[in-house]
């Protein structure tokens, strides 16, 4: 029930940290992978190191805050694989500051990327999907979407519109056999996060401290998850937010 053979899946920043991560488990299920983000070079070498694994996949570029550039992705995957079965909304961005600082083009570019981004890719691929007869949308949320963190505004109200999104596109799409949930990744070990860690003090401490893992997560961390949502193991499962924390959000 977990096998992809045969499925296209789109992830959008799957060129690194989670996104490569989840294209990489859904690879290695079977799904030839569309890795599709900006930077060209860092698509493609995500693409080679896929395939170096045994895995089927191609880079196109996109910027999914370019509702252009969404639908020309999603007719380049039509055009080249034939199908799209899968869709990983995952690209993302983050700017560190306090509500007060914000400026309103900052706002902007963070919803725009993290959330508009979302509804941009999945409004693109439900035609595919319908007439496939059904697919997953898998959306990447955050633990920001359940707490609130001084540093983060922007980025948390970004990551609630992702959940409180997955929940109405699941019972729009119900119908169709499609199936969304979001992902809440904890504390992985990302470029962004990287970036966290010299942008907030102790913050690597606080993750230790407050995981009973014991330790920030990985990239290959959110493989698992991903194959499932995108399997017919979860075909009963849709409009969910499962964290993938390493029990982060439980402990007090």
């Amino acid at each position: 029930m977990f096998d992809l053979k045969g499925k296209v899946a789109v992830v959008t920043g799957g060129n690194g940290g989670i996104g490569l991560g989840m294209a990489q488990g859904l690879a290695a299920a079977g799904a030839q992978i569309v890795v599709a983000a900006r930077n060209r070079e860092k698509s493609r070498a995500a693409a080679t190191e896929i395939e170096r694994r045994g895995g089927t996949a191609i880079a196109i570029d996109v910027d999914v805050t370019s509702e252009a550039s969404v639908d020309a992705m999603t007719k380049a995957t039509m055009e080249r694989l034939g199908r799209l079965d899968i869709l990983v909304n995952n690209a993302g961005t983050n700017i560190r500051k306090p509500v007060h600082d914000l400026t309103l083009d900052e706002w902007r570019l963070v919803l725009d990327t993290n959330l508009t981004s979302a509804f941009l890719c999945s409004r693109a691929a439900y035609p595919a999907m319908k007439r496939a007869g059904g697919g997953k949308v898998i959306n990447i949320g955050s633990m920001m979407s359940i707490f609130g963190a001084p540093f983060a505004p922007v980025y948390g109200a970004s990551k609630g519109g992702i959940v409180q999104l997955t929940k109405s596109l699941a019972t729009t799409w119900a119908r169709d056999n499609i199936q969304v949930n979001a992902v809440l990744p904890g504390w992985i070990d990302t470029e962004l996060t990287q970036k966290a860690r010299r942008e907030v003090p102790g913050l690597n401490e606080m993750v230790l401290r407050r995981t009973p893992a014991a330790r920030w997560g990985v990239g290959e961390d959110m493989a698992g998850i991903a194959v499932f949502l995108a399997s017919s193991a979860s075909d009963f499962i849709t409009g969910t937010a499962i964290p993938v924390d390493g029990g982060y959000s439980i402990q007090v």
